[in-house]
């Protein structure tokens, strides 16, 4: 399957944004934006100001990337999105969000988005007690999503959960710390969803 495998830090700097995509090195010095505040390349210091239709573009690069979805499958998240009732920008994100590997990310089972679509393709969790390895399998409201018993012993999995114990879970989703159990209890909101995206910058892209 075609995946991004260039140095991440580089989609960072594109962007001008972090989109910690590399867990907890995001926050420390480390961080390549911190270290070099301007875009990559030749001409990365010396960028022109955007048109409409670059800013659309960077919006719709910059939501790609914060959830490591291709182009064909963001365009096909749009058009499920479309099709529903509402507005079309937070359809787009609900679906985004719904995705497993940014579930497990948010119930703090991963350190990272990326980490996170990793251990989900190494099937260590279930949905409603079944393992699931697909990433972006779209889990709905009542979904149970767990660590998988053999994989709760794994040095990998209990140093994840001790990195991201004070993770703050977001109210559609419910932790059980016990049982290392996350519920899907409601459709997130637009208030729910933290990142700083301008997303009918992308439905006005993808309406042209």
């Amino acid at each position: 399957m075609a995946r991004y495998t260039g140095a991440v830090c580089r989609l960072c700097r594109r962007e001008g944004e972090k989109l910690f995509l590399k867990g907890e090195r995001c926050y420390t010095d480390k961080c390549g934006l911190q270290r070099r505040a301007y875009a990559p390349g030749q001409h990365g210091q010396g960028r022109k100001k955007l048109s409409e239709y670059g800013l659309q573009l960077r919006e719709k690069q910059k939501a790609r990337r914060y959830y490591g979805v291709l182009e064909s499958q963001f365009a096909k998240y749009f058009e499920m999105a479309n099709k529903k009732s509402g507005v079309t920008g937070d359809n787009l994100l609900f679906i985004l969000e719904s995705r497993l590997d940014n579930v497990i990310y948010r119930l703090g089972f991963g350190t990272s988005r990326p980490e996170s679509r990793q251990l989900v393709r190494h099937g260590h969790f279930t949905v409603n007690g079944k393992k699931v390895n697909i990433p972006s399998y779209l889990v709905k409201v009542g979904d149970v999503i767990a660590i998988k018993e053999e994989s709760k012993s794994s040095e990998k999995i209990k140093s994840v959960i001790e990195t991201t114990s004070s993770r703050v879970v977001p109210k559609w989703l419910d932790l059980d710390n016990n049982t290392l159990t996350g519920k899907v209890v409601a459709v997130p909101e637009r208030d729910d969803i933290d990142l700083p995206l301008e997303e009918h910058l992308i439905v006005e892209l993808y309406s042209k």
